[in-house]
């Protein structure tokens, strides 16, 4: 049964183990959850992180797989801000297959984020767009972005907090692309998941997210290139 399988955090951090759990949002948000209810926590934290998520990522999808459990690929400076998160994510498995907090019922040729058509950064239409995040530093947060309606099926997700059953992710053969480092990998992996008939959607869980990302970046513009030369549609 979907709700015998721990949740497992996944996240890499440049902090020592001492320093997440006391410095980071996700650090602080677990010190609280860990020990507590019947539902079991589990965290696989890559401390004093220098290699690039997928990398990470990947290592962890590996060990999963004679030890089954529901994985939640974050970024550490995301905050947890409700108390039922646990719950929702096993709802959210009932009906998706990889979900996210945030995403895009489209996708468009060569767009560079779920959330923009194209190179100049252009909103895409509100009606295409699902989910909520925060953004600041804790609760309350400094303002909140309200893409659209949360679940819905989409075809792109934001990569600050995703989760997927680890044994379906042996069964399709979903890893993450290695050449990716910070940027893209997200996208990246949605192609794949769309390309294996994984169906993605989005799903209410309050979180506040401390970086606003890091658009036009050299390393942004590395991973954009990457991107487009494997993904020419």
């Amino acid at each position: 049964m979907l709700t015998q399988l721990p949740i497992r955090f996944v996240c890499a951090t440049r902090e020592t183990k001492e320093g997440f759990f006391e410095k980071t949002s996700l650090g602080r948000t677990l010190t609280v959850f860990r020990f507590q209810g019947p539902i079991e926590i589990e965290t696989r934290i890559f401390f004093q992180n220098s290699r690039g998520l997928p990398a990470v990522y990947n290592t962890a999808i590996r060990e999963s797989e004679k030890d089954p459990a529901i994985l939640v690929f974050v970024h550490d400076d995301v905050c947890l801000c409700d108390f039922y998160w646990p719950d929702r994510i096993y709802d959210s498995l009932k009906r998706f297959d990889l979900v996210g907090l945030a995403g895009n019922k489209r996708r468009m040729p060569g767009q560079p984020s779920w959330a923009f058509v194209d190179g100049t950064f252009t909103w895409d239409a509100l009606e295409n767009l699902s989910g909520v995040v925060g953004h600041g530093r804790g609760f309350p947060c400094a303002s909140l972005s309200v893409y659209g309606p949360p679940a819905q099926e989409v075809k792109l997700l934001d990569g600050l907090m995703f989760f997927c059953r680890s044994d379906l992710l042996h069964e399709k053969g979903l890893m993450f692309d290695e050449r990716f480092t910070f940027h893209f990998y997200d996208l990246d992996l949605c192609r794949q998941a769309e390309q294996k008939g994984i169906k993605m959607g989005t799903w209410p869980i309050s979180a506040v997210h401390e970086s606003s990302g890091s658009f036009g970046s050299d390393s942004w513009l590395q991973g954009y290139k990457t991107y487009l030369d494997k993904w020419i549609d």
